[in-house]
């Protein structure tokens, strides 16, 4: 679901960063408001959480390949706007470092992946766990529900977005200027796969993360919702109830490596040099050989940035596995230290409210 530079319009991709504008403006605005609480240090760690989880490719029908996204989790613990802030923070390490998804599409894929999946999950978990108590095994799957409804919507949205390109945007002899792929081929090749595989991924992963929490941290399922029926709230240490998710996150980072075991790129993920090979010779592309080449839009917008470490394979790092580690250990190290950094200015904000 990570649409690469070149595969939108700039039209499409001016629309689409104007809705994640909104999105991330409201969310600002929303999390000022609990600046106090723990939830802005919270951001970072499910923005590291959802990053690590992105690096494990299962395969795909038709020889690509998926991941999950762990939207469903931070919208439960974090609510919708939380949640869009950390998933976006994730999407954006992942395209400015990695090359994982494009920077004129950055708007589209938060708007797929951490828009539309945060609010579709959150919609879901209320209705189906409403009234529940936290700890109710309803919770748990209430949130595989929530996973599995919300990666699908952000996969349809996603297609929807290729599907329009070859329609609206052609050059003078009628060839596709952008992403060639028609509806009746983008959506059949993106929802087959999600629909069987990568949705019961992410339904797995988020009531697993749903047990996890009712095991360790009860009062992080309330999302911020106090009117939850249950007992008392229960009380962690300053700081503990942070240090068990980032364990959590740093164990599954040590297993990235097995993240590139699964053959094939995502559909619709292919670079310049592979879009022609992958058009001609995979049948969820629906193009026959002859007519696969590389649209000139696609080819000139691809251009536009060039990620240091692309395909998270480190220049200096001869090994796959090791590289793709790297990345990982970069990426979390990198929220961690955001997430210090926040948690010691907000120490520094409550001593002068308190001197005040």
């Amino acid at each position: 679901m990570h649409i690469p530079d070149g595969y939108l319009s700039p039209s499409t991709c001016a629309a689409l960063y104007a809705f994640a504008t909104a999105g991330w403006y409201s969310s600002l605005r929303r999390i000022k408001r609990v600046w106090a609480t723990r939830t802005v240090p919270l951001i970072s760690v499910f923005a590291a959480f959802s990053f690590v989880i992105m690096m494990f490719n299962i395969p795909l029908p038709g020889g690509t390949s998926g991941h999950a996204v762990g939207v469903a989790v931070a919208a439960i613990a974090l609510g919708p706007w939380g949640s869009i802030l950390a998933i976006s923070v994730a999407l954006a390490i992942q395209a400015l470092f990695f090359g994982d998804g494009g920077i004129t599409t950055l708007g589209a894929n938060c708007f797929n992946m951490a828009i539309i999946g945060s609010f579709a999950a959150w919609g879901i978990y209320q209705l189906l766990a409403a009234n529940s108590r936290l700890g109710s095994r309803r919770r748990a799957a209430a949130a595989a529900v929530a996973g599995y409804v919300s990666i699908n919507a952000a996969a349809l949205a996603t297609a929807l977005e290729f599907g329009i390109q070859p329609t609206l945007f052609r050059d003078a002899t009628g060839a596709p200027l952008y992403a060639p792929y028609p509806l009746h081929i983008a959506i059949p090749a993106m929802m087959i796969g999600h629909l069987t595989i990568a949705g019961l991924a992410e339904a797995a992963i988020s009531a697993g993360m749903v047990s996890y929490l009712q095991r360790t941290d009860l009062d992080l399922l309330r999302g911020g919702n106090s009117s939850i029926p249950e007992a008392p709230p229960t009380v962690n240490p300053a700081g503990r109830w942070e240090g068990r998710l980032w364990l959590a996150t740093v164990l599954l980072m040590l297993l990235t490596p097995l993240g590139i075991l699964a053959a094939g790129t995502a559909w619709g993920e292919w670079s310049v040099k592979d879009l022609p090979k992958a058009q001609g010779s995979m049948p969820v592309s629906g193009i026959s050989p002859q007519h696969a080449s590389v649209p000139s839009g696609l080819q000139k917008l691809s251009t536009v940035w060039t990620a240091p470490f692309p395909g998270y394979a480190p220049g200096f790092v001869k090994h796959p596995a090791v590289g793709y580690l790297l990345s990982a250990m970069f990426a979390v190290g990198l929220l961690l230290l955001a997430s210090r950094l926040t948690r010691m200015v907000r120490k520094r904000w409550r001593e002068r409210e308190l001197r005040s």
